[in-house]
């Protein structure tokens, strides 16, 4: 039976498109480069920081490390005005909460902890799962992993909630159930558009009437 549900952060929890391009829109300008094009807009969206950073600077002349070096100057809270919380994201938590282990499995990095903070949401989550403090990070399966490993459940009592193809490529490289959010491209066990959707899948209607 299911035990926990695991999610990914952008493009699930927050529509933060506009807050990826800002940002590394930013990171940019601050070296004197032009934004991004469309093919890095769409590269930094899904990738962590790292891999996005070599990716934009990739033939700029700046050595990256100069990047991170600003980076971890600046404050990236200015940003969160661009990120648009999933309008029933709130009441789903408050419910799903009381039934299951919730966690989260997302390529940010040292950013996760303060929009949970910012946005009120960091009690409803057992476990944060980021780029910077897994194993190895997605599309490697680790961070789901250590996710079940922390909550002693096996692979198949956890549903994992994403959006692209790195997060499919991440549950399927474990074999853990996959529902795919707003994605009909990806390969998936299950579809879904909103949050509230989500109790209406078999092993999360089936776990809530039985308990």
């Amino acid at each position: 039976m299911l035990k926990a549900l695991i999610f990914d952060c952008d493009g699930v929890m927050f529509d933060s498109r506009e807050t990826n391009r800002a940002y590394h829109d930013h990171l940019l300008d601050a070296f004197g480069l032009p934004p991004m094009d469309a093919d890095e807009l769409e590269y930094v969206h899904i990738h962590n920081v790292w891999e996005s950073v070599a990716y934009i600077f990739r033939n700029s002349g700046v050595p990256v490390d100069k990047v991170h070096e600003f980076r971890a100057k600046d404050d990236y809270r200015p940003f969160f005005r661009y990120m648009k919380m999933e309008p029933d994201l709130r009441q789903f938590l408050a419910i799903a909460h009381r039934h299951f282990k919730l966690a989260i499995a997302t390529n940010r990095t040292d950013t996760m902890e303060m929009i949970l903070a910012d946005f009120g949401l960091a009690a409803f989550f057992d476990k944060v799962m980021t780029a910077e403090n897994s194993r190895c990070p997605k599309p490697s399966p680790e961070p789901l992993l250590e996710i079940t490993e922390a909550f002693a459940c096996r692979i198949n009592e956890a549903l994992y909630i994403g959006d692209s193809a790195i997060d499919e490529e991440c549950a399927r490289a474990c074999a853990m159930p996959f529902a795919a959010f707003r994605n009909r491209k990806l390969t998936a066990r299950y579809y879904i558009n909103s949050f509230m959707e989500i109790f209406t899948l078999p092993p999360v209607a089936e776990r809530m009437a039985a308990i």
